[in-house]
């Protein structure tokens, strides 16, 4: 009878837990869902109109042209992450640029120059073959860090616009400049950012590099993972005979174009002068490697770890294509050349790749990876390889065919101090992309894999009552 009791209570108990799990589970879809629409509820004047959403679009007249604003209007497209969120703001010829971090843990150590290393990466004016504009990029931190540690609390990086000439542009303001964003975006906001192209400018990339700088931070001290980037190529100049695993951040820094194969660089270095002499621009591949990074992070389905780095770096002015692993080429092999074998290394010798780990002993790893350490969306512990190509930069100085505003004909001879190729400033902005989307795969991770060991214990807790 006693025994009976007891079976009687853990059962009532078992089933007590369910059911608070469950109605817990249905308040926090609630709760996100809520979330959502609230930051989806948004509403701007359109040609004499205002859009709504209030689970659903309506049409209806604007009072007094008032537009509301939101938690994170995401149809503006200025935030990216979930539990690692950043949100870039300014223009390249308005005041600053900069980004706000929020999720950063706390106790972090970060320092000023960590961000401004990355920051001098990119800025314009560090050599011959990039734009000439001059500009410090000198970074302020405004919030979340004190003491040289982060306070777990939204982490503000700004940097002034010290070198804008936005009278560059005034000759053509209402010209549209070819395979720039300026038709499109005046389809889209019945306005145009006159100088620079506004938030469509490289320029922005600065707030992405500032956030990227406390990603690696991240991955360095959280689980010795390295993300780091090079030119592949330009034009048609290959690097070869290049080992993704073997480059370091030395051979990649030894020369302006940022490829660590010294002869292709040279080349590479002359196609982008006698393109710059001839008024004309080039684009080429960023290959980008993120080592150390442990098995488990990203999601089946829509969260797939790939599915998340292909708009990270899609995202990224002038990129025209992604590739993961063997990319395009996979699709001219046959299974049993692409498939990554599995074995067993029991070396316990450091390695770069952290594999699956078995026990103290053994860990999973696999003689290729043309899967470019993604399974099903979810890291397998090798190496995460990704490649970008970006295209020729848009602005030239040789004269073209073009429109105006108000669809007339007309030329176009644009000035200014643009890039000939955007290659060897955009590495640090392709590392930082990566860097940003594991890092907040890898803080998801944390919260469930902890989550899922409480709810392990306390199985095996009711498994022994």
């Amino acid at each position: 009878m006693g025994q009976f009791r007891r079976d009687s209570v853990s059962c009532i108990r078992r089933r007590r837990r369910l059911v608070v799990g469950l109605f817990s589970a249905i308040f926090a879809l609630f709760c996100l869902n809520y979330i959502e629409l609230t930051s989806l509820r948004c509403s701007k004047v359109l040609s004499g109109h205002e859009l709504k959403f209030r689970g659903g679009w309506v049409r209806g007249k604007p009072k007094g042209g008032e537009i509301r604003s939101c938690i994170s209007c995401r149809s503006q497209g200025s935030s990216f992450g979930k539990a690692f969120r950043i949100t870039t703001f300014g223009e390249s010829h308005g005041g600053s640029v900069g980004v706000i971090i929020d999720g950063c843990p706390s106790n972090l150590p970060l320092t000023l120059e960590d961000i401004q290393t990355e920051l001098d990466r990119r800025k314009p004016g560090q050599s011959r073959i990039v734009s000439p504009r001059r500009e410090e990029d000198k970074a302020i931190i405004h919030s979340g860090v004190e003491g040289n540690r982060t306070l777990g609390t939204p982490i503000m990086v700004s940097v002034v616009n010290k070198d804008a000439r936005p009278q560059d542009y005034a000759n053509f303001t209402q010209k549209l400049r070819p395979s720039h964003a300026d038709a499109s975006y005046l389809a889209k906001y019945s306005i145009l950012a006159k100088s620079g192209g506004g938030r469509s400018s490289a320029r922005e990339t600065i707030g992405r590099v500032a956030a990227g700088a406390v990603a690696k931070k991240i991955l360095k001290i959280a689980c010795g993972g390295q993300v780091i980037g090079y030119v592949k190529s330009v034009g048609n100049v290959k690097a070869m005979g290049i080992n993704p695993m073997e480059v370091t951040i030395d051979q990649i820094e030894s020369n302006p174009v940022r490829c660590p194969d010294p002869n292709a660089a040279t080349l590479m270095i002359n196609t982008i002068e006698q393109t710059k002499r001839a008024g004309d621009s080039v684009g080429g591949i960023i290959e980008c490697i993120a080592t150390g990074i442990p098995a488990g992070l990203g999601a089946p389905v829509f969260d797939k770890l790939e599915a998340d780095l292909a708009k990270a770096i899609m995202s990224i002015p002038a990129t025209k294509a992604f590739e993961i692993g063997s990319g395009f080429a996979a699709a001219e092999m046959v299974g049993s050349e692409h498939n990554d074998i599995f074995y067993i290394d029991t070396s316990g010798q450091e390695n770069r790749n952290k594999g699956i780990i078995v026990n103290t002993t053994a860990t999973i790893r696999t003689i290729t990876n043309h899967a470019g350490g993604v399974l099903g969306g979810v890291s397998n512990g090798d190496s995460i390889v990704i490649r970008a190509a970006l295209k020729p930069t848009s602005t030239i100085r040789k004269p073209q065919q073009t429109v105006t505003v108000s669809a007339q004909p007309t030329t176009i001879e644009p000035k200014g101090r643009h890039d000939p190729c955007v290659l060897p400033r955009a590495v640090p902005i392709v590392e930082s992309m990566v860097a940003l989307v594991i890092v907040d795969h890898l803080i998801q991770q944390t919260a469930y894999s902890d989550l899922s060991s409480i709810f392990k214990d306390l199985t095996n807790n009711d498994a022994h009552q």
